[in-house]
């Protein structure tokens, strides 16, 4: 019958390619033991695996090769909505469906393109939730904002800012840094202010060397961020800065995979075949790239053959799958009716530690839609 491949692109290289990674792993899992179907339909079903780097531009020249190989039905992918936000525009111009394990910007499916989905929550749900948990649960007065300049970080952080100002906490610094090495120029006016928080809205690589330097200048607040903190990487890099002072907690779209019921097997399987227990959104994967598979799956039995793109794009968004993480459908723009968000604390100081965080609650809300 032929050769279907799906593709992933997430960062296999580089600073953030501890969740890149997870990501692909996922996928490749969930392709070996969920592609049977269409294996005995006499389809060869292979992985197509990209290294976007977590830029943008590669992002892009990784998605003009992956849609000019029409063996390629769907995709899973990205890591970052700043990545998955200009890439997705070559998909949609070739009508090639993707599901994202991870992508929270709002944009990502406010365009409203057939050919984006996802299967987390979004930005401007989580960042007023975790807004919600440093005014009610921290009590906090004061916040100092920082975010890292991508589509995600920024977003986060405008959401955050707004959520802060409408319940009259005072922000006392709202900062964009590409830095990775040297933040005293963002440490020393914060030490002077001395919030109660510090959102930090980007990801785990870039956050936990501020963390260490503005602890180790004096902070003695709580640390809090959004789901690009949930890296094992995070303690590595910050140490018990994480644990000190006022510590730290971070809100998340996709729970530890200890968290859902169904994935038991799940990270058995991963840990037995990759060496150690999945990361954050390796879960997410499994699920995206099950509903790639269902879809093709149900794209070709109704076509009778190989189907076109249009037809499993078509398939993907109106497909009901019963994931590890969730019952994942998709509303008219390609996000779920309804995510589940997480608020971690980190009670982690090092990598081999970061399963002793804890859940400190859970819920469901609905997509905001367009």
């Amino acid at each position: 019958m032929g050769t279907i491949k799906i593709a992933t692109q997430s960062p296999l290289s580089g600073g953030q390619s501890l969740l890149g990674v997870a990501i692909k792993q996922g996928a490749e899992l969930a392709l070996e033991q969920l592609a049977g179907d269409l294996v005995a339909m006499g389809y060869d079903v292979q992985l197509a695996p990209y290294d976007d780097q977590a830029t943008p531009d590669v992002g892009v020249a990784n998605a003009k090769n992956i849609v000019a190989d029409t063996d390629i039905l769907c995709g899973v992918g990205h890591l970052n909505s700043g990545v998955m936000i200009p890439s997705s525009e070559e998909y949609h111009t070739a009508n090639l469906a993707f599901v994202s394990p991870a992508n929270t910007n709002p944009v990502v499916t406010t365009r409203g393109y057939l050919e984006v989905n996802r299967v987390v929550g979004r930005d401007d749900v989580q960042a007023p939730a975790a807004e919600e948990y440093a005014f009610t649960t921290l009590g906090a007065k004061s916040v100092y904002i920082i975010h890292d300049k991508t589509a995600y970080g920024q977003g986060v952080a405008e959401f955050f800012r707004a959520a802060a100002e409408e319940d009259g906490i005072q922000v006392m610094g709202f900062e964009g840094t590409e830095e990775t090495a040297n933040f005293d120029a963002i440490v020393t006016p914060l030490i002077a202010a001395n919030p109660d928080v510090v959102f930090f809205a980007g990801i785990y690589n870039q956050a936990g060397v501020f963390f260490k330097q503005a602890r180790d200048a004096g902070y003695e607040g709580t640390f809090l961020g959004t789901d690009g903190m949930d890296s094992s990487d995070l303690a590595d890099i910050a140490g018990d800065a994480l644990t000190t002072g006022g510590g730290m907690a971070y809100t998340t779209v996709a729970g530890p995979a200890g968290a859902y019921p169904k994935a038991a097997t799940f990270v058995a399987d991963y840990t037995a075949k990759f060496g150690g227990a999945p990361e954050a959104y390796a879960a997410q994967a499994y699920d995206s790239m099950g509903v790639c598979l269902t879809a093709i799956k149900a794209a070709a039995e109704a076509a009778g053959g190989k189907p076109t793109r249009l037809q499993v794009a078509e398939a993907v968004r109106a497909v009901s799958y019963e994931g590890l993480t969730s019952t994942i459908t998709f509303d008219e723009i390609g996000d779920l009716p309804l995510a589940k968000y997480f608020i971690i604390k980190v009670n982690a100081s090092t990598k081999d530690a970061w399963g002793t965080n804890e859940i400190i609650d859970s819920f469901d809300l609905a997509s905001p839609g367009k």
